[in-house]
């Protein structure tokens, strides 16, 4: 059984405090009767979290966890103790991050960026600060130009950083912003630049012909609904990034496709869906 993680587990019995469910290699854990529903019977497999409660013994949940294993997420401090600081992550029983796990102090009601992991001495869920220390280096080259998860980080005067597919520091300079975004989202990126020192360079949108293609069937979408956009070659980035969620430049070489297809008329300040016949 996998602590802080997932698990396809069978209900193996009922009993007055709840199921026991149990894996292929017979070990069991309860699920509290706060969890089941009437529907359920023996030999169910479901999927459920597993953690430990306030007595330090496994237990499983059909709850939702903010964070698992090996991730990470912007949690909201419920409460500072003697311990540590303790983390909502949307379960009964609140995640601690023990004074040496944190880089400052940390205070409640604020949000910091954490990571999830295992203490292999106590065999007990705890969340840190120091995310470098479980960041690699990417030396992948076939990441470049995929899509990947990543996560919103704090912003600098370079852009905006992010973690990529919950491994790699990157970041995301001001020019390649094309759409808003906001620290702690979760959206889709594109390596594009792997740097010497194993940190990669990200857009919001797929680089080269994946990325005007992209565009144009995007642009083609919304004047099918619209028959006209309040955008032309000479509009502000911010309003396309508004209107149409990608950056200008992207925006023009697209437009400038559609255009020489005989798909679109570009009007001082509007484009057109030209007529098919």
């Amino acid at each position: 059984m996998n602590l802080g993680e997932y698990n396809e587990l069978e209900i193996l019995r009922f009993t007055s405090v709840g199921a026991y469910l149990g894996d292929a290699e017979g070990n069991d854990v309860l699920l509290p009767n706060k969890y089941l529903y009437d529907e359920l019977e023996v030999g169910d497999i479901g999927k459920v979290f597993l953690y430990k409660d306030s007595e330090d013994r496994l237990v499983a949940t059909t709850e939702t966890p903010k964070i698992i294993l090996d991730q990470f997420a912007y949690l909201r401090v419920s409460e500072v103790s003697l311990y540590g600081a303790f983390l909502d992550w949307g379960l009964e029983k609140d995640l601690m991050v023990p004074f040496k796990e944190q880089n400052q102090l940390m205070e409640e009601g604020k949000s910091y960026l954490v990571t999830l992991r295992i203490d292999q001495a106590t065999d007990r869920l705890f969340a840190t600060m120091k995310i470098n220390k479980w960041l690699e280096e990417c030396t992948d080259q076939e990441a470049l130009n995929i899509p990947l998860d990543i996560l919103i980080c704090d912003t600098t005067d370079l852009g905006v950083k992010v973690i990529v597919a919950e491994k790699y520091h990157g970041m995301i300079f001001r020019n390649d912003i094309s759409k808003p975004v906001r620290r702690g989202q979760h959206a889709t990126g594109y390596i594009y630049n792997i740097r010497e020192d194993g940190k990669v360079d990200v857009r919001l949108e797929p680089t080269g012909f994946i990325r005007y293609t992209e565009a144009m069937d995007a642009i083609l979408e919304k004047l099918t609904l619209m028959k006209v956009l309040p955008l032309s070659d000479s509009s502000d980035p911010d309003d396309i990034r508004e209107v149409i969620g990608m950056s200008k430049k992207t925006f023009k070489q697209a437009i400038g496709q559609l255009y020489k297809a005989g798909k679109i008329t570009i009007l001082p300040h509007e484009i057109r869906l030209n007529e098919t016949e």
